[in-house]
Formats: structure tokens, C-alpha cells, sequence
């Protein structure tokens, strides 16, 4: 097959159009000022060299995000990117932050992410591409298109430029007062929601975004009442199903957008459907659900309460494997073979972490607390009583297989994050289980993780940990094999692909997440007729697609099929962000498990919390293995 090729559009080459190539800023505006303003980077282009596709509701022209953490930012740059005529602001307090997501170096790593923050935040250039014969008859032009995300600290500003506010702020558990240790913490949306209140315009909808209680869209309304009286807010419930180290695909194609209005509201429904056009733009309309505030936020906190129900489930079964000698990939798989349960959250290990399952199933039971529902709170909390069991269960077989006494002895442990595809460390089960091996006073535990910098490992556990001086103990490594060498035991806690080893990776399949999925009548019907049309950036990605599908085999891969990204301007010398980078460049290597049997220890254990490892191959290599819901 023919390869199709692109060319980039300069000022000087003008693709049926006055396709002049934008600039951006300059290094030092873009990292050491937390902000870019807006107006700066319009003015640099004309309104006949950029896209202006037809709006999807013209009455929404800006959006402004409060708060600019793992909801708000991915959340923001997916409806920047495929809403290219609505000026997205994102907001934030933290300067620090703020100045991460304008550099090279945004504050959060997902898969995807860096591309789309580019295309949305930077502008791309005007772009040429002649189609393989026999549609080569035609050239299709993607004209350039000026940036509509910006980062900023100017929250005031923004909020009253905007048509959409959404509140994307922290709501993690109360930790005083009435409620410490199980409802949420409304502080910093209090807080947001008096703001907007102030300089929001009189007519504003307002979204919360963030994971919050039943009832909270009410708090909401009455705080914007309190504050202006004689404006008019319509408030929305819009809560986030996104899981970290997926979150653009979760956001790209998603099971379903819940969009929660008042009842019996002409107005609230109206506001609502301004938010359905939004979405949109990209996502199928059957898959946007409308329904009530008080539905739509309950709907949120028991969507993740049930997940980690079906993560506590499949571990309790796995204890009973462990002792009638059942294997649990096998109970899970002719599980999930049934319709009515599904293969999905049936994966046993050692107990999920993370902000937000044990957050919200204690906001949940509280909930049932309040409302007298005594039964109802105890079947939640069940839930975490068996993830607690999980981990000390795990911790209590490293020790006991161990001879009862870690003293004298090294333990490597695997993974930190609390999960694969991330660096959070956010109540890591890691945590949890290093707190029990360091309390048996070992040599050391020695802690790698491909994803984590090191630094930030050692500021969780010392968090963590109650005794300081215990943390001696720990010694945070930048490889495995400084972990591994001389260690009595590995306990892997983390499911990084890494961890499987070049053999087993080389059989395993691994899965990418397409954004688009390749259609050759759908790219026929697109882009083989006339190419005056204006293509949204769903079509911009099938034909990426068709342009790396068409090179060569053995041709490097590429981010910028169609060459439209403009360059990032280069960090200055001694950059911390580089040197992390660079730092973490070298952890991708598989773990070689025959070498780390001649490192360790003779008769040493893995002690595999996530079952991503064979257990019969280490076996062969001299190693006892010790696997999750695996009779022995």
C-alpha cells in the first residue's frame, strides 16, 4: 500500500487558506509563570487560519474549571480539544501546579494526555495530506487551529467570564469534628462555591464535578442564594467515572455521562442539555444519561462502592482457595463467564487502594448512618473490614513464611503506587503492608517502583509511618536489581507489566486502548470526497490512524502522524522535571527473574500480591512462591 504523507503548512504555504503556523510562548513564560494569558496567544492568529467548526450550543462560549488536580485538568483538555470554539479556562489557587500543566512537564501522568493538552493548550499548525492511490486524486487540508485551553491562577476573572462553572475541588474524608474518619470534607467546595457566588455572571450554570454527598447540589444552591440573592444559578450534577492511568480513555469513550438537574425545572433542564451538546461533540447521545441531582450523586458514590464489593468479594474467595487448594484465575474465570456477573473486578490480590473506593463507601455508610439505616452502613463497611483482612492476611504470610521473624533478613518489595499506570500513592496497599514488615524489625525493605520517583516514596512512608526512626529501615532503590540483591524475599504489591519478565510479557498480550477505532468505510466516506470541510478531531484521529496504518514496517513510531503539533520550547539546564524523567527512563526494563534468583538468597520467596508472575516458572528457577487465592 501506497503510504500516505503529510506535510506542515508555514505562513508562507497556504493550504486553500490563510493557514498561518502560530507561535508560542517562550520557555520562560510558559514555566516559570504559573499562567498564560489567554489574550496573548489569541491575538497571534486570524480568524480565517483556524478551525471554527459550528458550535455545539452557540449560547456556551467559556468554561471555567475550579480546581485543576486529576479531575479538572484531563476533564477540561478532553472538552477543549473536541470543542475548539468554547474558551476553556482551568483555575487553581496552587501556583506551583498551574505552572506544571503550562510546561513540558504536566503535574499528572496518563497515557494520551501530554498530545491532547498540546493540541488544546499550544494550537497546531495547518497540515497537508495526499491520500494513496486511487483516492490520491485529493489532498485533504487540516487547517490550524489557535489554542482555547488555558491554565491559570486569575480564578476570579475566569469565573466571571464564564457560562459553565465547574467545581472540580478535593473532598476527601473529615478527619475532625462530627463525622472525622467517614463523612466527606465539603471545606475547600464551600469555599469555591462563595467565590463563584461573587463573580460568577447572573444566569451561570454551575457543575459539581466532584465526588461529593447526596444532598450537596442543594448546599450548592443555597450557599449561591446566600451570597447573591438576586442572581439566577442553575446547578448540575456531573460526577466523574474516571480511573487513574486510564482517564483518557475513560474520558474519550466512556460507559456513561451522568448529568444530574433539579426536577420539575424547566430551566435546570435546559441547563442540562447545554452540558449534553457539550458532550456531544464527541460521545454518542445514548450513552448521556439525564437524570435527578439527588439520583446522579448517589449514583457516583455507589458505582464505586460496588466495584470494590466486587473486589472484596473475589478476595474473600480467594482465602478459601488458598485453603482448599482451588485456584482463583479459575473460580474467577468461570465466574465471569456468566452474563450475569461479567469478568470485570475479579481479579484477586492483595486489596485495592487509592483515593477514592474507601473514601467513598465511608461517605456512603455514614449516609446510611444518618438516615437510621444501621444494616445498610454495616454492609458497606463489610467491605473494607474484608480489604483490612487482605492485606494483613498478605503481611502475615510474608512473616510467617519467614520463619516467623523478618529480623536480620531484606525484603524487596514491588511496586509503591496503588496501582499500575500511575504514580499516586494515595493510601497505596504498599503502604499499609511496609508498616507491618518494618514493625519485625528487618535488615531492610528495600521498595521499587517503575512509575514513582524516589523522593516521593520516601515523603509518603514518612507520612505514613507513626515512629520515624523507623523509616532507617527503608531504602528507596532507582532499579530492581539494587532491590533484589541479597533479599530473603520479593513481595510484589503493584500489577506493573514490568514485573511479569521478558518471558512472560513476550506471551502476554497487552492491552492499548485506541482512541478511535479504525473503520476503512467510515475513513472512505470521511475523506475521500471534497476536502473543503472543516474535520472535527474525532476525524483528525482516523485519519492519524491511517496515515501510521499506511508507513512502511519497521518505520519509527510516531505521536505526530500528520505533523500538526508545533515544537515545545526546551526546559532550562538543571531541570528537576527532566531529571526525573530521566531518572525513571531506565525502570522499563522487564524484571529478569533468573537473574534475580542468582542475587538473592538461596530458598527465597516471592510473595506475589497481585498474581503477575507464573508461579510454575519461578518454581523451576529454585524460588517458593507464595501467590494470591493459589492452593497449595
Amino acid at each position: 500500500m501506497e503510504p500516505l504523507t503529510a506535510s506542515s503548512s508555514s505562513a508562507s504555504d497556504k493550504c486553500g487558506s490563510d493557514a498561518a503556523t502560530p507561535a508560542t510562548s517562550s520557555s520562560s513564560s510558559r514555566v516559570e509563570s504559573p499562567e498564560r494569558k489567554a489574550d496573548d496567544v489569541v491575538t497571534r492568529h486570524t480568524r480565517s487560519d483556524t478551525v471554527t467548526a459550528v458550535p455545539s450550543t452557540p449560547s456556551v462560549k467559556s468554561i471555567c474549571f475550579v480546581g485543576a488536580g486529576f479531575v479538572g485538568g484531563p476533564t477540561a483538555a478532553l472538552i477543549a480539544y473536541h470543542n475548539p470554539h468554547i474558551t476553556v479556562n482551568v483555575v487553581d489557587l496552587n501556583a506551583q501546579r498551574i505552572a506544571a500543566w503550562n510546561s513540558n512537564h504536566l503535574p499528572i501522568h496518563e497515557n494520551g494526555l501530554p498530545k491532547i493538552v498540546r493540541i488544546a493548550r499550544d494550537g497546531t499548525k495547518a497540515t497537508t495530506v495526499t491520500l494513496p492511490a486511487p483516492e490520491s486524486r485529493n489532498s485533504i487540508h487540516i487547517l490550524a487551529r489557535k489554542p482555547n485551553l488555558f491554565f491559570s491562577c486569575n480564578v476570579n476573572t475566569c469565573i466571571s467570564e464564564a457560562d459553565i462553572i465547574f467545581i472540580c475541588v478535593n473532598t476527601p474524608t473529615k478527619m475532625y469534628g462530627v463525622g472525622a474518619g467517614a463523612s466527606a470534607d465539603l471545606c475547600a467546595l464551600e469555599a469555591a462555591t462563595r467565590t463563584i457566588a461573587t463573580h460568577a455572571r447572573d444566569g451561570a450554570v454551575v457543575v459539581e464535578k466532584s465526588t461529593v454527598p447526596c444532598g450537596t447540589a442543594t448546599i450548592i444552591s443555597n450557599i449561591l442564594r446566600q451570597h447573591r440573592p438576586d442572581a439566577s444559578f442553575e446547578v448540575l450534577s456531573n460526577p466523574e467515572f474516571l480511573a487513574e492511568g486510564s482517564a483518557v480513555a475513560n474520558l474519550t469513550n466512556p460507559d456513561r455521562i451522568l448529568i444530574g438537574s433539579q426536577p420539575n425545572n424547566p430551566s435546570g433542564r435546559q441547563a442540562a442539555a447545554s452540558l449534553q451538546a457539550i458532550y456531544a461533540s464527541w460521545i454518542p447521545t445514548d450513552r448521556i444519561l439525564t437524570v435527578n441531582t439527588f439520583s446522579s450523586e448517589l449514583a457516583k458514590l455507589v458505582a464505586n462502592a460496588m466495584l470494590a464489593q466486587r473486589i472484596s468479594s473475589i478476595n474473600a474467595v480467594s482465602a478459601l482457595c488458598e485453603e482448599l487448594g482451588a485456584d482463583v484465575d479459575e473460580v474467577s474465570r468461570a465466574l465471569g463467564a456468566d452474563a450475569r456477573i461479567g469478568p470485570r473486578f475479579l481479579h484477586a490480590g492483595v486489596g485495592f487502594g487509592g483515593s477514592c473506593f474507601e473514601k467513598d463507601i465511608l461517605n456512603l455508610a455514614y449516609l446510611a448512618r444518618c438516615l437510621h439505616l444501621d444494616e445498610v452502613a454495616e454492609y458497606w463497611t463489610s467491605v473494607l473490614a474484608i480489604n483490612k483482612y487482605q492485606r494483613e492476611r498478605f503481611a502475615s504470610a510474608v512473616i510467617g513464611r519467614l520463619n516467623g521473624t523478618l529480623r536480620g533478613k531484606k525484603v524487596a518489595v514491588f511496586g509503591f503506587a496503588f496501582k499500575d499506570g500511575t504514580n499516586d500513592t494515595r493510601n497505596s496497599v504498599a503502604v499499609h503492608v511496609i508498616e507491618k514488615l518494618v514493625a519485625e524489625l528487618p535488615r531492610e525493605v528495600a521498595i521499587f517502583d517503575p512509575g514513582c520517583v524516589p523522593d516521593e516514596i520516601k515523603e509518603e512512608m514518612k507520612r505514613a509511618m507513626e515512629d520515624k526512626s523507623e523509616t532507617a529501615r527503608m531504602k528507596v532503590t532507582n532499579g530492581w536489581r539494587e532491590a533484589v540483591d541479597g533479599a530473603s524475599a520479593v513481595c510484589i504489591l503493584t500489577q506493573w507489566d514490568q514485573f511479569r519478565g521478558p518471558r512472560a510479557s513476550a506471551i502476554a498480550s497487552k492491552n492499548h486502548t485506541a482512541l478511535i477505532p479504525h473503520n476503512d468505510n467510515y475513513f472512505s466516506s470521511l475523506f475521500c470526497e471534497a476536502s473543503s470541510k472543516e474535520y472535527s478531531e474525532v476525524d483528525i484521529s482516523v485519519l492519524e490512524q491511517e496515515v501510521a496504518n499506511s508507513r512502511a514496517a519497521g518505520t519509527a513510531h510516531s505521536d505526530d502522524p500528520l505533523e500538526r503539533l508545533l515544537p515545545l520550547d526546551a526546559c532550562k539546564s538543571g531541570c528537576p522535571h527532566c531529571q526525573r524523567t530521566l531518572e525513571l527512563s531506565g525502570n522499563d526494563d522487564f524484571v529478569d527473574w533468573e537473574a534475580v534468583s542468582a542475587m538473592m538468597e538461596d530458598h527465597s520467596w516471592i510473595f506475589d500480591g497481585r498474581n503477575v508472575v507464573d508461579g510454575q516458572y519461578l518454581r523451576s528457577l529454585g524460588f517458593q512462591v507464595h501467590s494470591i487465592g493459589k492452593g497449595l
